[in-house]
């Protein structure tokens, strides 16, 4: 495979990938809609690092020992299930208490941009599911003479960049409905529904064999 044949292919799959409603659509339009621009575009780099990370440990083979080591494959699925549960238990909970954001009342509620990013990284970086996508699916798309390592950064940047777009879509579109979510009805159906996710995709990770 040429390396244009080969950015082209990832290119169209990541775009896939992107605009599936998943874990890192959820974190990033609930801090769009109770935080602001700022905050989402944080999470989303936070979670475009991650993708970066897991897809060069893959390349490097790094990623492989989660799945060639049960006991690592679960340790970290594990930590992920406890991971999405707390943030599943924070959401909740400000959704019972009807928090709306900290920039109306001076109330909790909101991530900071920095909380955000960190939330967003390891929401990614505690998902085992991002070593068995790009241990399976890397492989398929290196391109012939191309070191591993720097074929495996290159291929996760261009999915990095895919997702960043559809998260400036997804932001971009949240923030013209802000104005209703900032309410406090608002914010608690907000925080609620992404509880809910959350909860729903730690569940998932646990149940799953």
């Amino acid at each position: 495979m040429t390396l244009s044949e080969s950015l082209l292919g990832f290119t169209l799959l990541a775009a896939v990938v992107a605009v599936t409603p998943g874990l890192d659509t959820v974190l990033v339009l609930r801090q769009a809609l109770r935080g602001g621009r700022r905050e989402a575009f944080a999470a989303a780099a936070g979670i475009g690092l991650g993708a970066l990370l897991w897809g060069i440990g893959a390349a490097a083979g790094v990623a492989a020992l989660f799945l060639a080591s049960q006991l690592a494959y679960q340790g970290l699925r594990w930590a992920g299930v406890a991971f999405l549960t707390y943030l599943a238990f924070t959401y909740l909970r400000a959704a019972w208490r009807g928090e709306v954001a900290a920039r109306d009342l001076g109330v909790g509620g909101v991530d900071t941009a920095r909380e955000a990013f960190v939330r967003g990284l390891l929401t990614d970086l505690l998902n085992p599911k991002m070593a068995v996508f790009y241990l399976t699916v890397l492989p398929l798309f290196l391109p012939a003479g191309c070191p591993p390592a720097l074929a495996g950064a290159m291929l996760a940047a261009v999915h990095v960049l895919v997702a960043f777009v559809w998260f400036t879509v997804v932001i971009l579109g949240a923030n013209a409905v802000r104005g209703f979510l900032a309410s406090r009805r608002g914010t608690r159906f907000v925080d609620g529904t992404a509880g809910v996710a959350m909860l729903g995709f730690g569940v998932a990770l646990g149940l799953e064999r």
